[in-house]
């Protein structure tokens, strides 16, 4: 008899990610989908030659530490991987991987939806709407900010960011781009590249950040970052939260300075900011952007091609490895 790999399974992942997990794998598995806390991750990993994790487990170094000699592999049920301190996890000789490319254009989707979202006004008119407010048509009522022809910044342009750049061209958008360096992209060649954040924040009548969190990215939108935007400047986030400074965004949100917001993630999520509830003109999503069937199973799929590559001791396809 096969002896199959034994798999900690953080969460209750989509019903045919799970069917193959349980065929492939002697699984540990979290089927009510309770938060399980670091205390629970290390002693259920006791038994466990592997981890399929997602962003919502902070795999950082104390957990890390605490793991056994028979964990060899972690994939995370996620493109970007800021829960996870990967230098500790190398330092150990933990192979991990990740899943890109397929989440691409169903989070590029997102980022459209939140920013005709925010700039129409479809949170405020919805809500009224719902609410029984809407009595007649009014000449001055929920005017937004047109979209059609105007500049868009894109933070970050990687798969995610090309990919909206590309479907905001369908709105005749002018597509400027910050970015560690300038990218070649089929159908991108009049994208304008800015090596500077001086000379890329005055462009973004909106701004769309696809970026990944880091050091050099966190809080890139403050006050000082959105003091040099145009006036009236529509703000969408699909990354991750922390790329935006909360309070600061919500004076701008009040000021009228940023005319209107569309987020999908949040620090400390799902705890956000209760002042961004108390917003008209901002357009809010619950970190929905990979949330479709096929490419939530895409997601599971990839983890588990690279965890079958580790066991039967082929490369990993999709390896994060030291930067």
């Amino acid at each position: 008899m096969i002896t199959k790999p034994r798999l900690l399974v953080t969460r209750n992942f989509p019903p045919d990610v799970m069917t193959r997990i349980k065929h492939s794998y002697d699984a540990i598995t979290n089927e009510d989908d309770h938060p399980m806390d670091m205390a629970e991750i290390l002693r259920l990993s006791q038994d466990a030659d592997a981890i399929l994790c997602a962003a919502t487990e902070a795999i950082n170094a104390e957990l890390i530490s605490g793991l056994p000699d028979r964990v060899k592999m972690i994939a995370t049920f996620s493109v970007g991987y800021d829960h996870i301190d990967v230098p500790a996890v190398l330092s150990r000789g933990i192979r991990l991987s990740n899943t890109p490319d397929v989440l691409t254009d169903a989070t590029a989707d997102i980022a459209l939806l939140c920013l005709l979202g925010a700039a129409r006004m479809a949170h405020m008119s919805a809500q009224t709407l719902r609410a029984g407010g809407w009595t007649r048509w009014e000449p001055n009522q929920f005017l937004g900010v047109h979209v059609t022809g105007k500049r868009l910044g894109i933070l970050g342009m990687g798969r995610i960011g090309q990919a909206v750049a590309r479907r905001a061209q369908g709105f005749d958008m002018q597509i400027h781009y910050h970015n560690r360096r300038k990218v070649e992209a089929p159908g991108l060649e009049n994208a304008v590249f800015h090596e500077t954040r001086e000379s890329f924040l005055p462009v973004c009548d909106f701004l769309s950040i696809n970026c990944p969190l880091s050091a050099e990215t966190k809080y890139f939108v403050n006050d000082d970052s959105i003091s040099k935007m145009p006036d009236r400047t529509v703000i969408v986030n699909t990354a991750r939260g922390a790329v935006v400074e909360d309070a600061a965004l919500i004076r701008a949100l009040k000021s009228g300075k940023v005319a209107a917001a569309g987020l999908d993630v949040f620090e400390n999520e799902p705890a956000l900011n209760p002042d961004y509830l108390e917003l008209g003109n901002l357009f809010v999503l619950p970190h929905i952007g990979s949330a479709t069937v096929e490419t939530r199973n895409a997601m599971g799929f990839m983890c588990l091609d690279n965890l079958d590559a580790f066991f039967a001791g082929r490369d990993l396809p999709n390896e994060v490895k030291a930067p």
